[in-house]
Order: structure tokens, then C-alpha cells, then sequence
């Protein structure tokens, strides 16, 4: 599948080690994504929830989604409409939850050089991604194998076997 890119995507920075608990706090597991989405990062950025855009990316510190399996960690940032999660390293079960799930998580080593609020944009060549910043910079990320991107492309790995099933 044809890997997209984006651009003109705002940044919202948080650090390192950021858990699932604080995506998707456990107070609200009980209720859906629309409420969970509510308080999503709400004990590190106060801010975030409401102010997140469709389009929007997540950089982070290294370690993120480190925590318990709750795959509504990765689908509350997926419902709030995030573009990527652009961080140096993840939580190997987050990461796949996130692919799963259909979100787009990029591995950055110099992630911490994009700033809070600069516009960013994400160029494919190949299965490898670049992260743009708006000065012109380009920070190399790790390559994304095309299953996990067709998992992307598809909103998941559900509605992807859903597209993939012979009539």
C-alpha cells in the first residue's frame, strides 16, 4: 500500500515514560472513547484534551505507552484524531495495540528537537519515514514495515482482515 504523508501537523510535546494510565486514566475505563478522550494526558498536560486538533501530533519522550495492555491507551489518541506519535522508543505491547489500532506511531531517535506548537510534517520514502520541521530539518525515523502501514491505511487491523475477506 502507498505510504501517505502529511504536513502542516501542530506538535504537542510531552517527556518520557508517559503510561497508559495517563492516556486513558483508569477512572474512566468504564465509559467509552468520547469520555475517556476527555481526561486523555490530563494529570501531564491539563491542556491536552481540550485543545487537540484532528491532524495534530503527540511527540514524545523515550518509553511511551510503558503501563498495562489497555488498548484504549492507543485508541483514545486514535479518536481524538492524531495525525502520529512521533517518540524515540514505545512500550512493545503499546506499539502494536497502536498499529492494531490503527494508529501511527514513528520512531524518532531526535524527536525531543521538535518543539511545542511547530508545524511538522511526515515524508515517505520507501517504508522509511522523515519527519519535517518547518525550518527545513528532517529527523530520519526508523522504517515502518508495510503491514503495519496497510494496518494504518485501514483504520486497524479489524476493518484490514474486514478488506482482505473473500466475498
Amino acid at each position: 500500500m502507498t505510504l501517505r504523508s502529511f504536513h502542516g501537523a501542530r506538535a504537542w510535546r510531552v517527556g518520557a515514560d508517559v503510561d497508559t494510565d495517563a492516556l486513558a486514566p483508569g477512572a474512566y475505563m468504564k465509559h467509552g472513547l468520547e469520555v475517556i478522550g476527555w481526561h486523555c494526558l490530563e494529570a501531564v498536560r491539563a491542556d491536552f484534551a481540550k485543545g487537540v486538533r484532528a491532524g495534530d501530533v503527540l511527540v514524545a519522550g523515550a518509553n511511551f505507552g510503558i503501563g498495562s495492555s489497555r488498548e484504549q491507551a492507543a485508541g483514545v489518541l486514535r479518536h481524538l484524531g492524531l495525525a502520529a506519535v512521533i517518540a524515540p522508543s514505545y512500550s512493545g505491547l503499546y506499539f502494536r495495540n497502536a498499529f492494531n489500532l490503527g494508529l501511527l506511531l514513528l520512531t524518532c531517535p531526535e524527536a525531543d528537537q521538535i518543539e511545542e506548537g511547530e508545524q511538522v510534517g511526515v515524508l515517505f520514502e520507501g517504508d522509511t519515514p522523515r519527519v519535517m520541521r518547518s525550518h527545513g530539518q528532517c529527523l530520519a525515523c526508523a522504517p515502518i514495515p508495510e503491514f503495519l502501514m496497510d494496518m494504518v491505511h485501514a483504520g486497524g487491523l479489524l476493518p484490514l482482515l474486514k478488506q482482505r475477506k473473500p466475498s
